[in-house]
């Protein structure tokens, strides 16, 4: 893939913060995210958005198992019980940080970056996890390529994700 191929994907791409910054501040709703997989890289798709701050109250960077438990909240059972990248883990994310900020939306994710497997489990799994008003959705998938290619791919989803789930759909 070329410069000018990766140049206009990334325009593309920031078309979804875009859009999801016009759902949040249509329905007046506030934003916090838990990131694993992805370093920080969600919150600075999110932040690049001028105006960003009406809606993101903030996020967690939780790398490792002791931030997910430490910060988080996360029992450490249920981590023994379902390792670090699963529905559960995610899930506890999304309500905990959703709780911590006191946002209406509280978004996570996990996953597997590479170039090594993680508890028995594929490079290019991610779990997304969105906490809403008495509701989490989570959903899950599988990318393919490198490093930044899974980060960026697992970002494009998390957005798309919550675009869809705040529309609606």
């Amino acid at each position: 893939m070329g410069t000018e191929e990766i140049n206009l994907l990334r325009k593309i791409a920031s078309y979804e913060e875009v859009k999801l910054s016009k759902i949040l501040k249509e329905l007046r709703l506030t934003l916090a995210v838990a990131e694993s997989i992805t370093g920080g890289l969600l919150s600075k798709r999110i932040t690049d958005v001028s105006g960003s701050s009406v809606y993101f109250l903030g996020g967690v960077v939780a790398y490792s198992r002791f931030a997910k438990e430490a910060l988080l909240g996360v029992p450490k059972e249920l981590i023994d019980k379902y390792g670090t990248v699963s529905r559960e883990i995610v899930e506890a994310l999304a309500w905990n940080v959703r709780d911590l900020f006191k946002s209406e939306v509280g978004i996570a994710i996990t996953g597997i970056a590479g170039p090594d497997t993680i508890e028995g489990k594929p490079v290019g799994l991610v779990y997304v996890g969105i906490a809403t008003r008495g509701n989490c959705s989570t959903f899950m998938a599988t990318f393919k390529g490198k490093r930044e290619v899974i980060r960026e791919n697992a970002v494009d989803f998390v957005l798309e994700k919550t675009i869809l789930l705040l529309r609606g759909g």
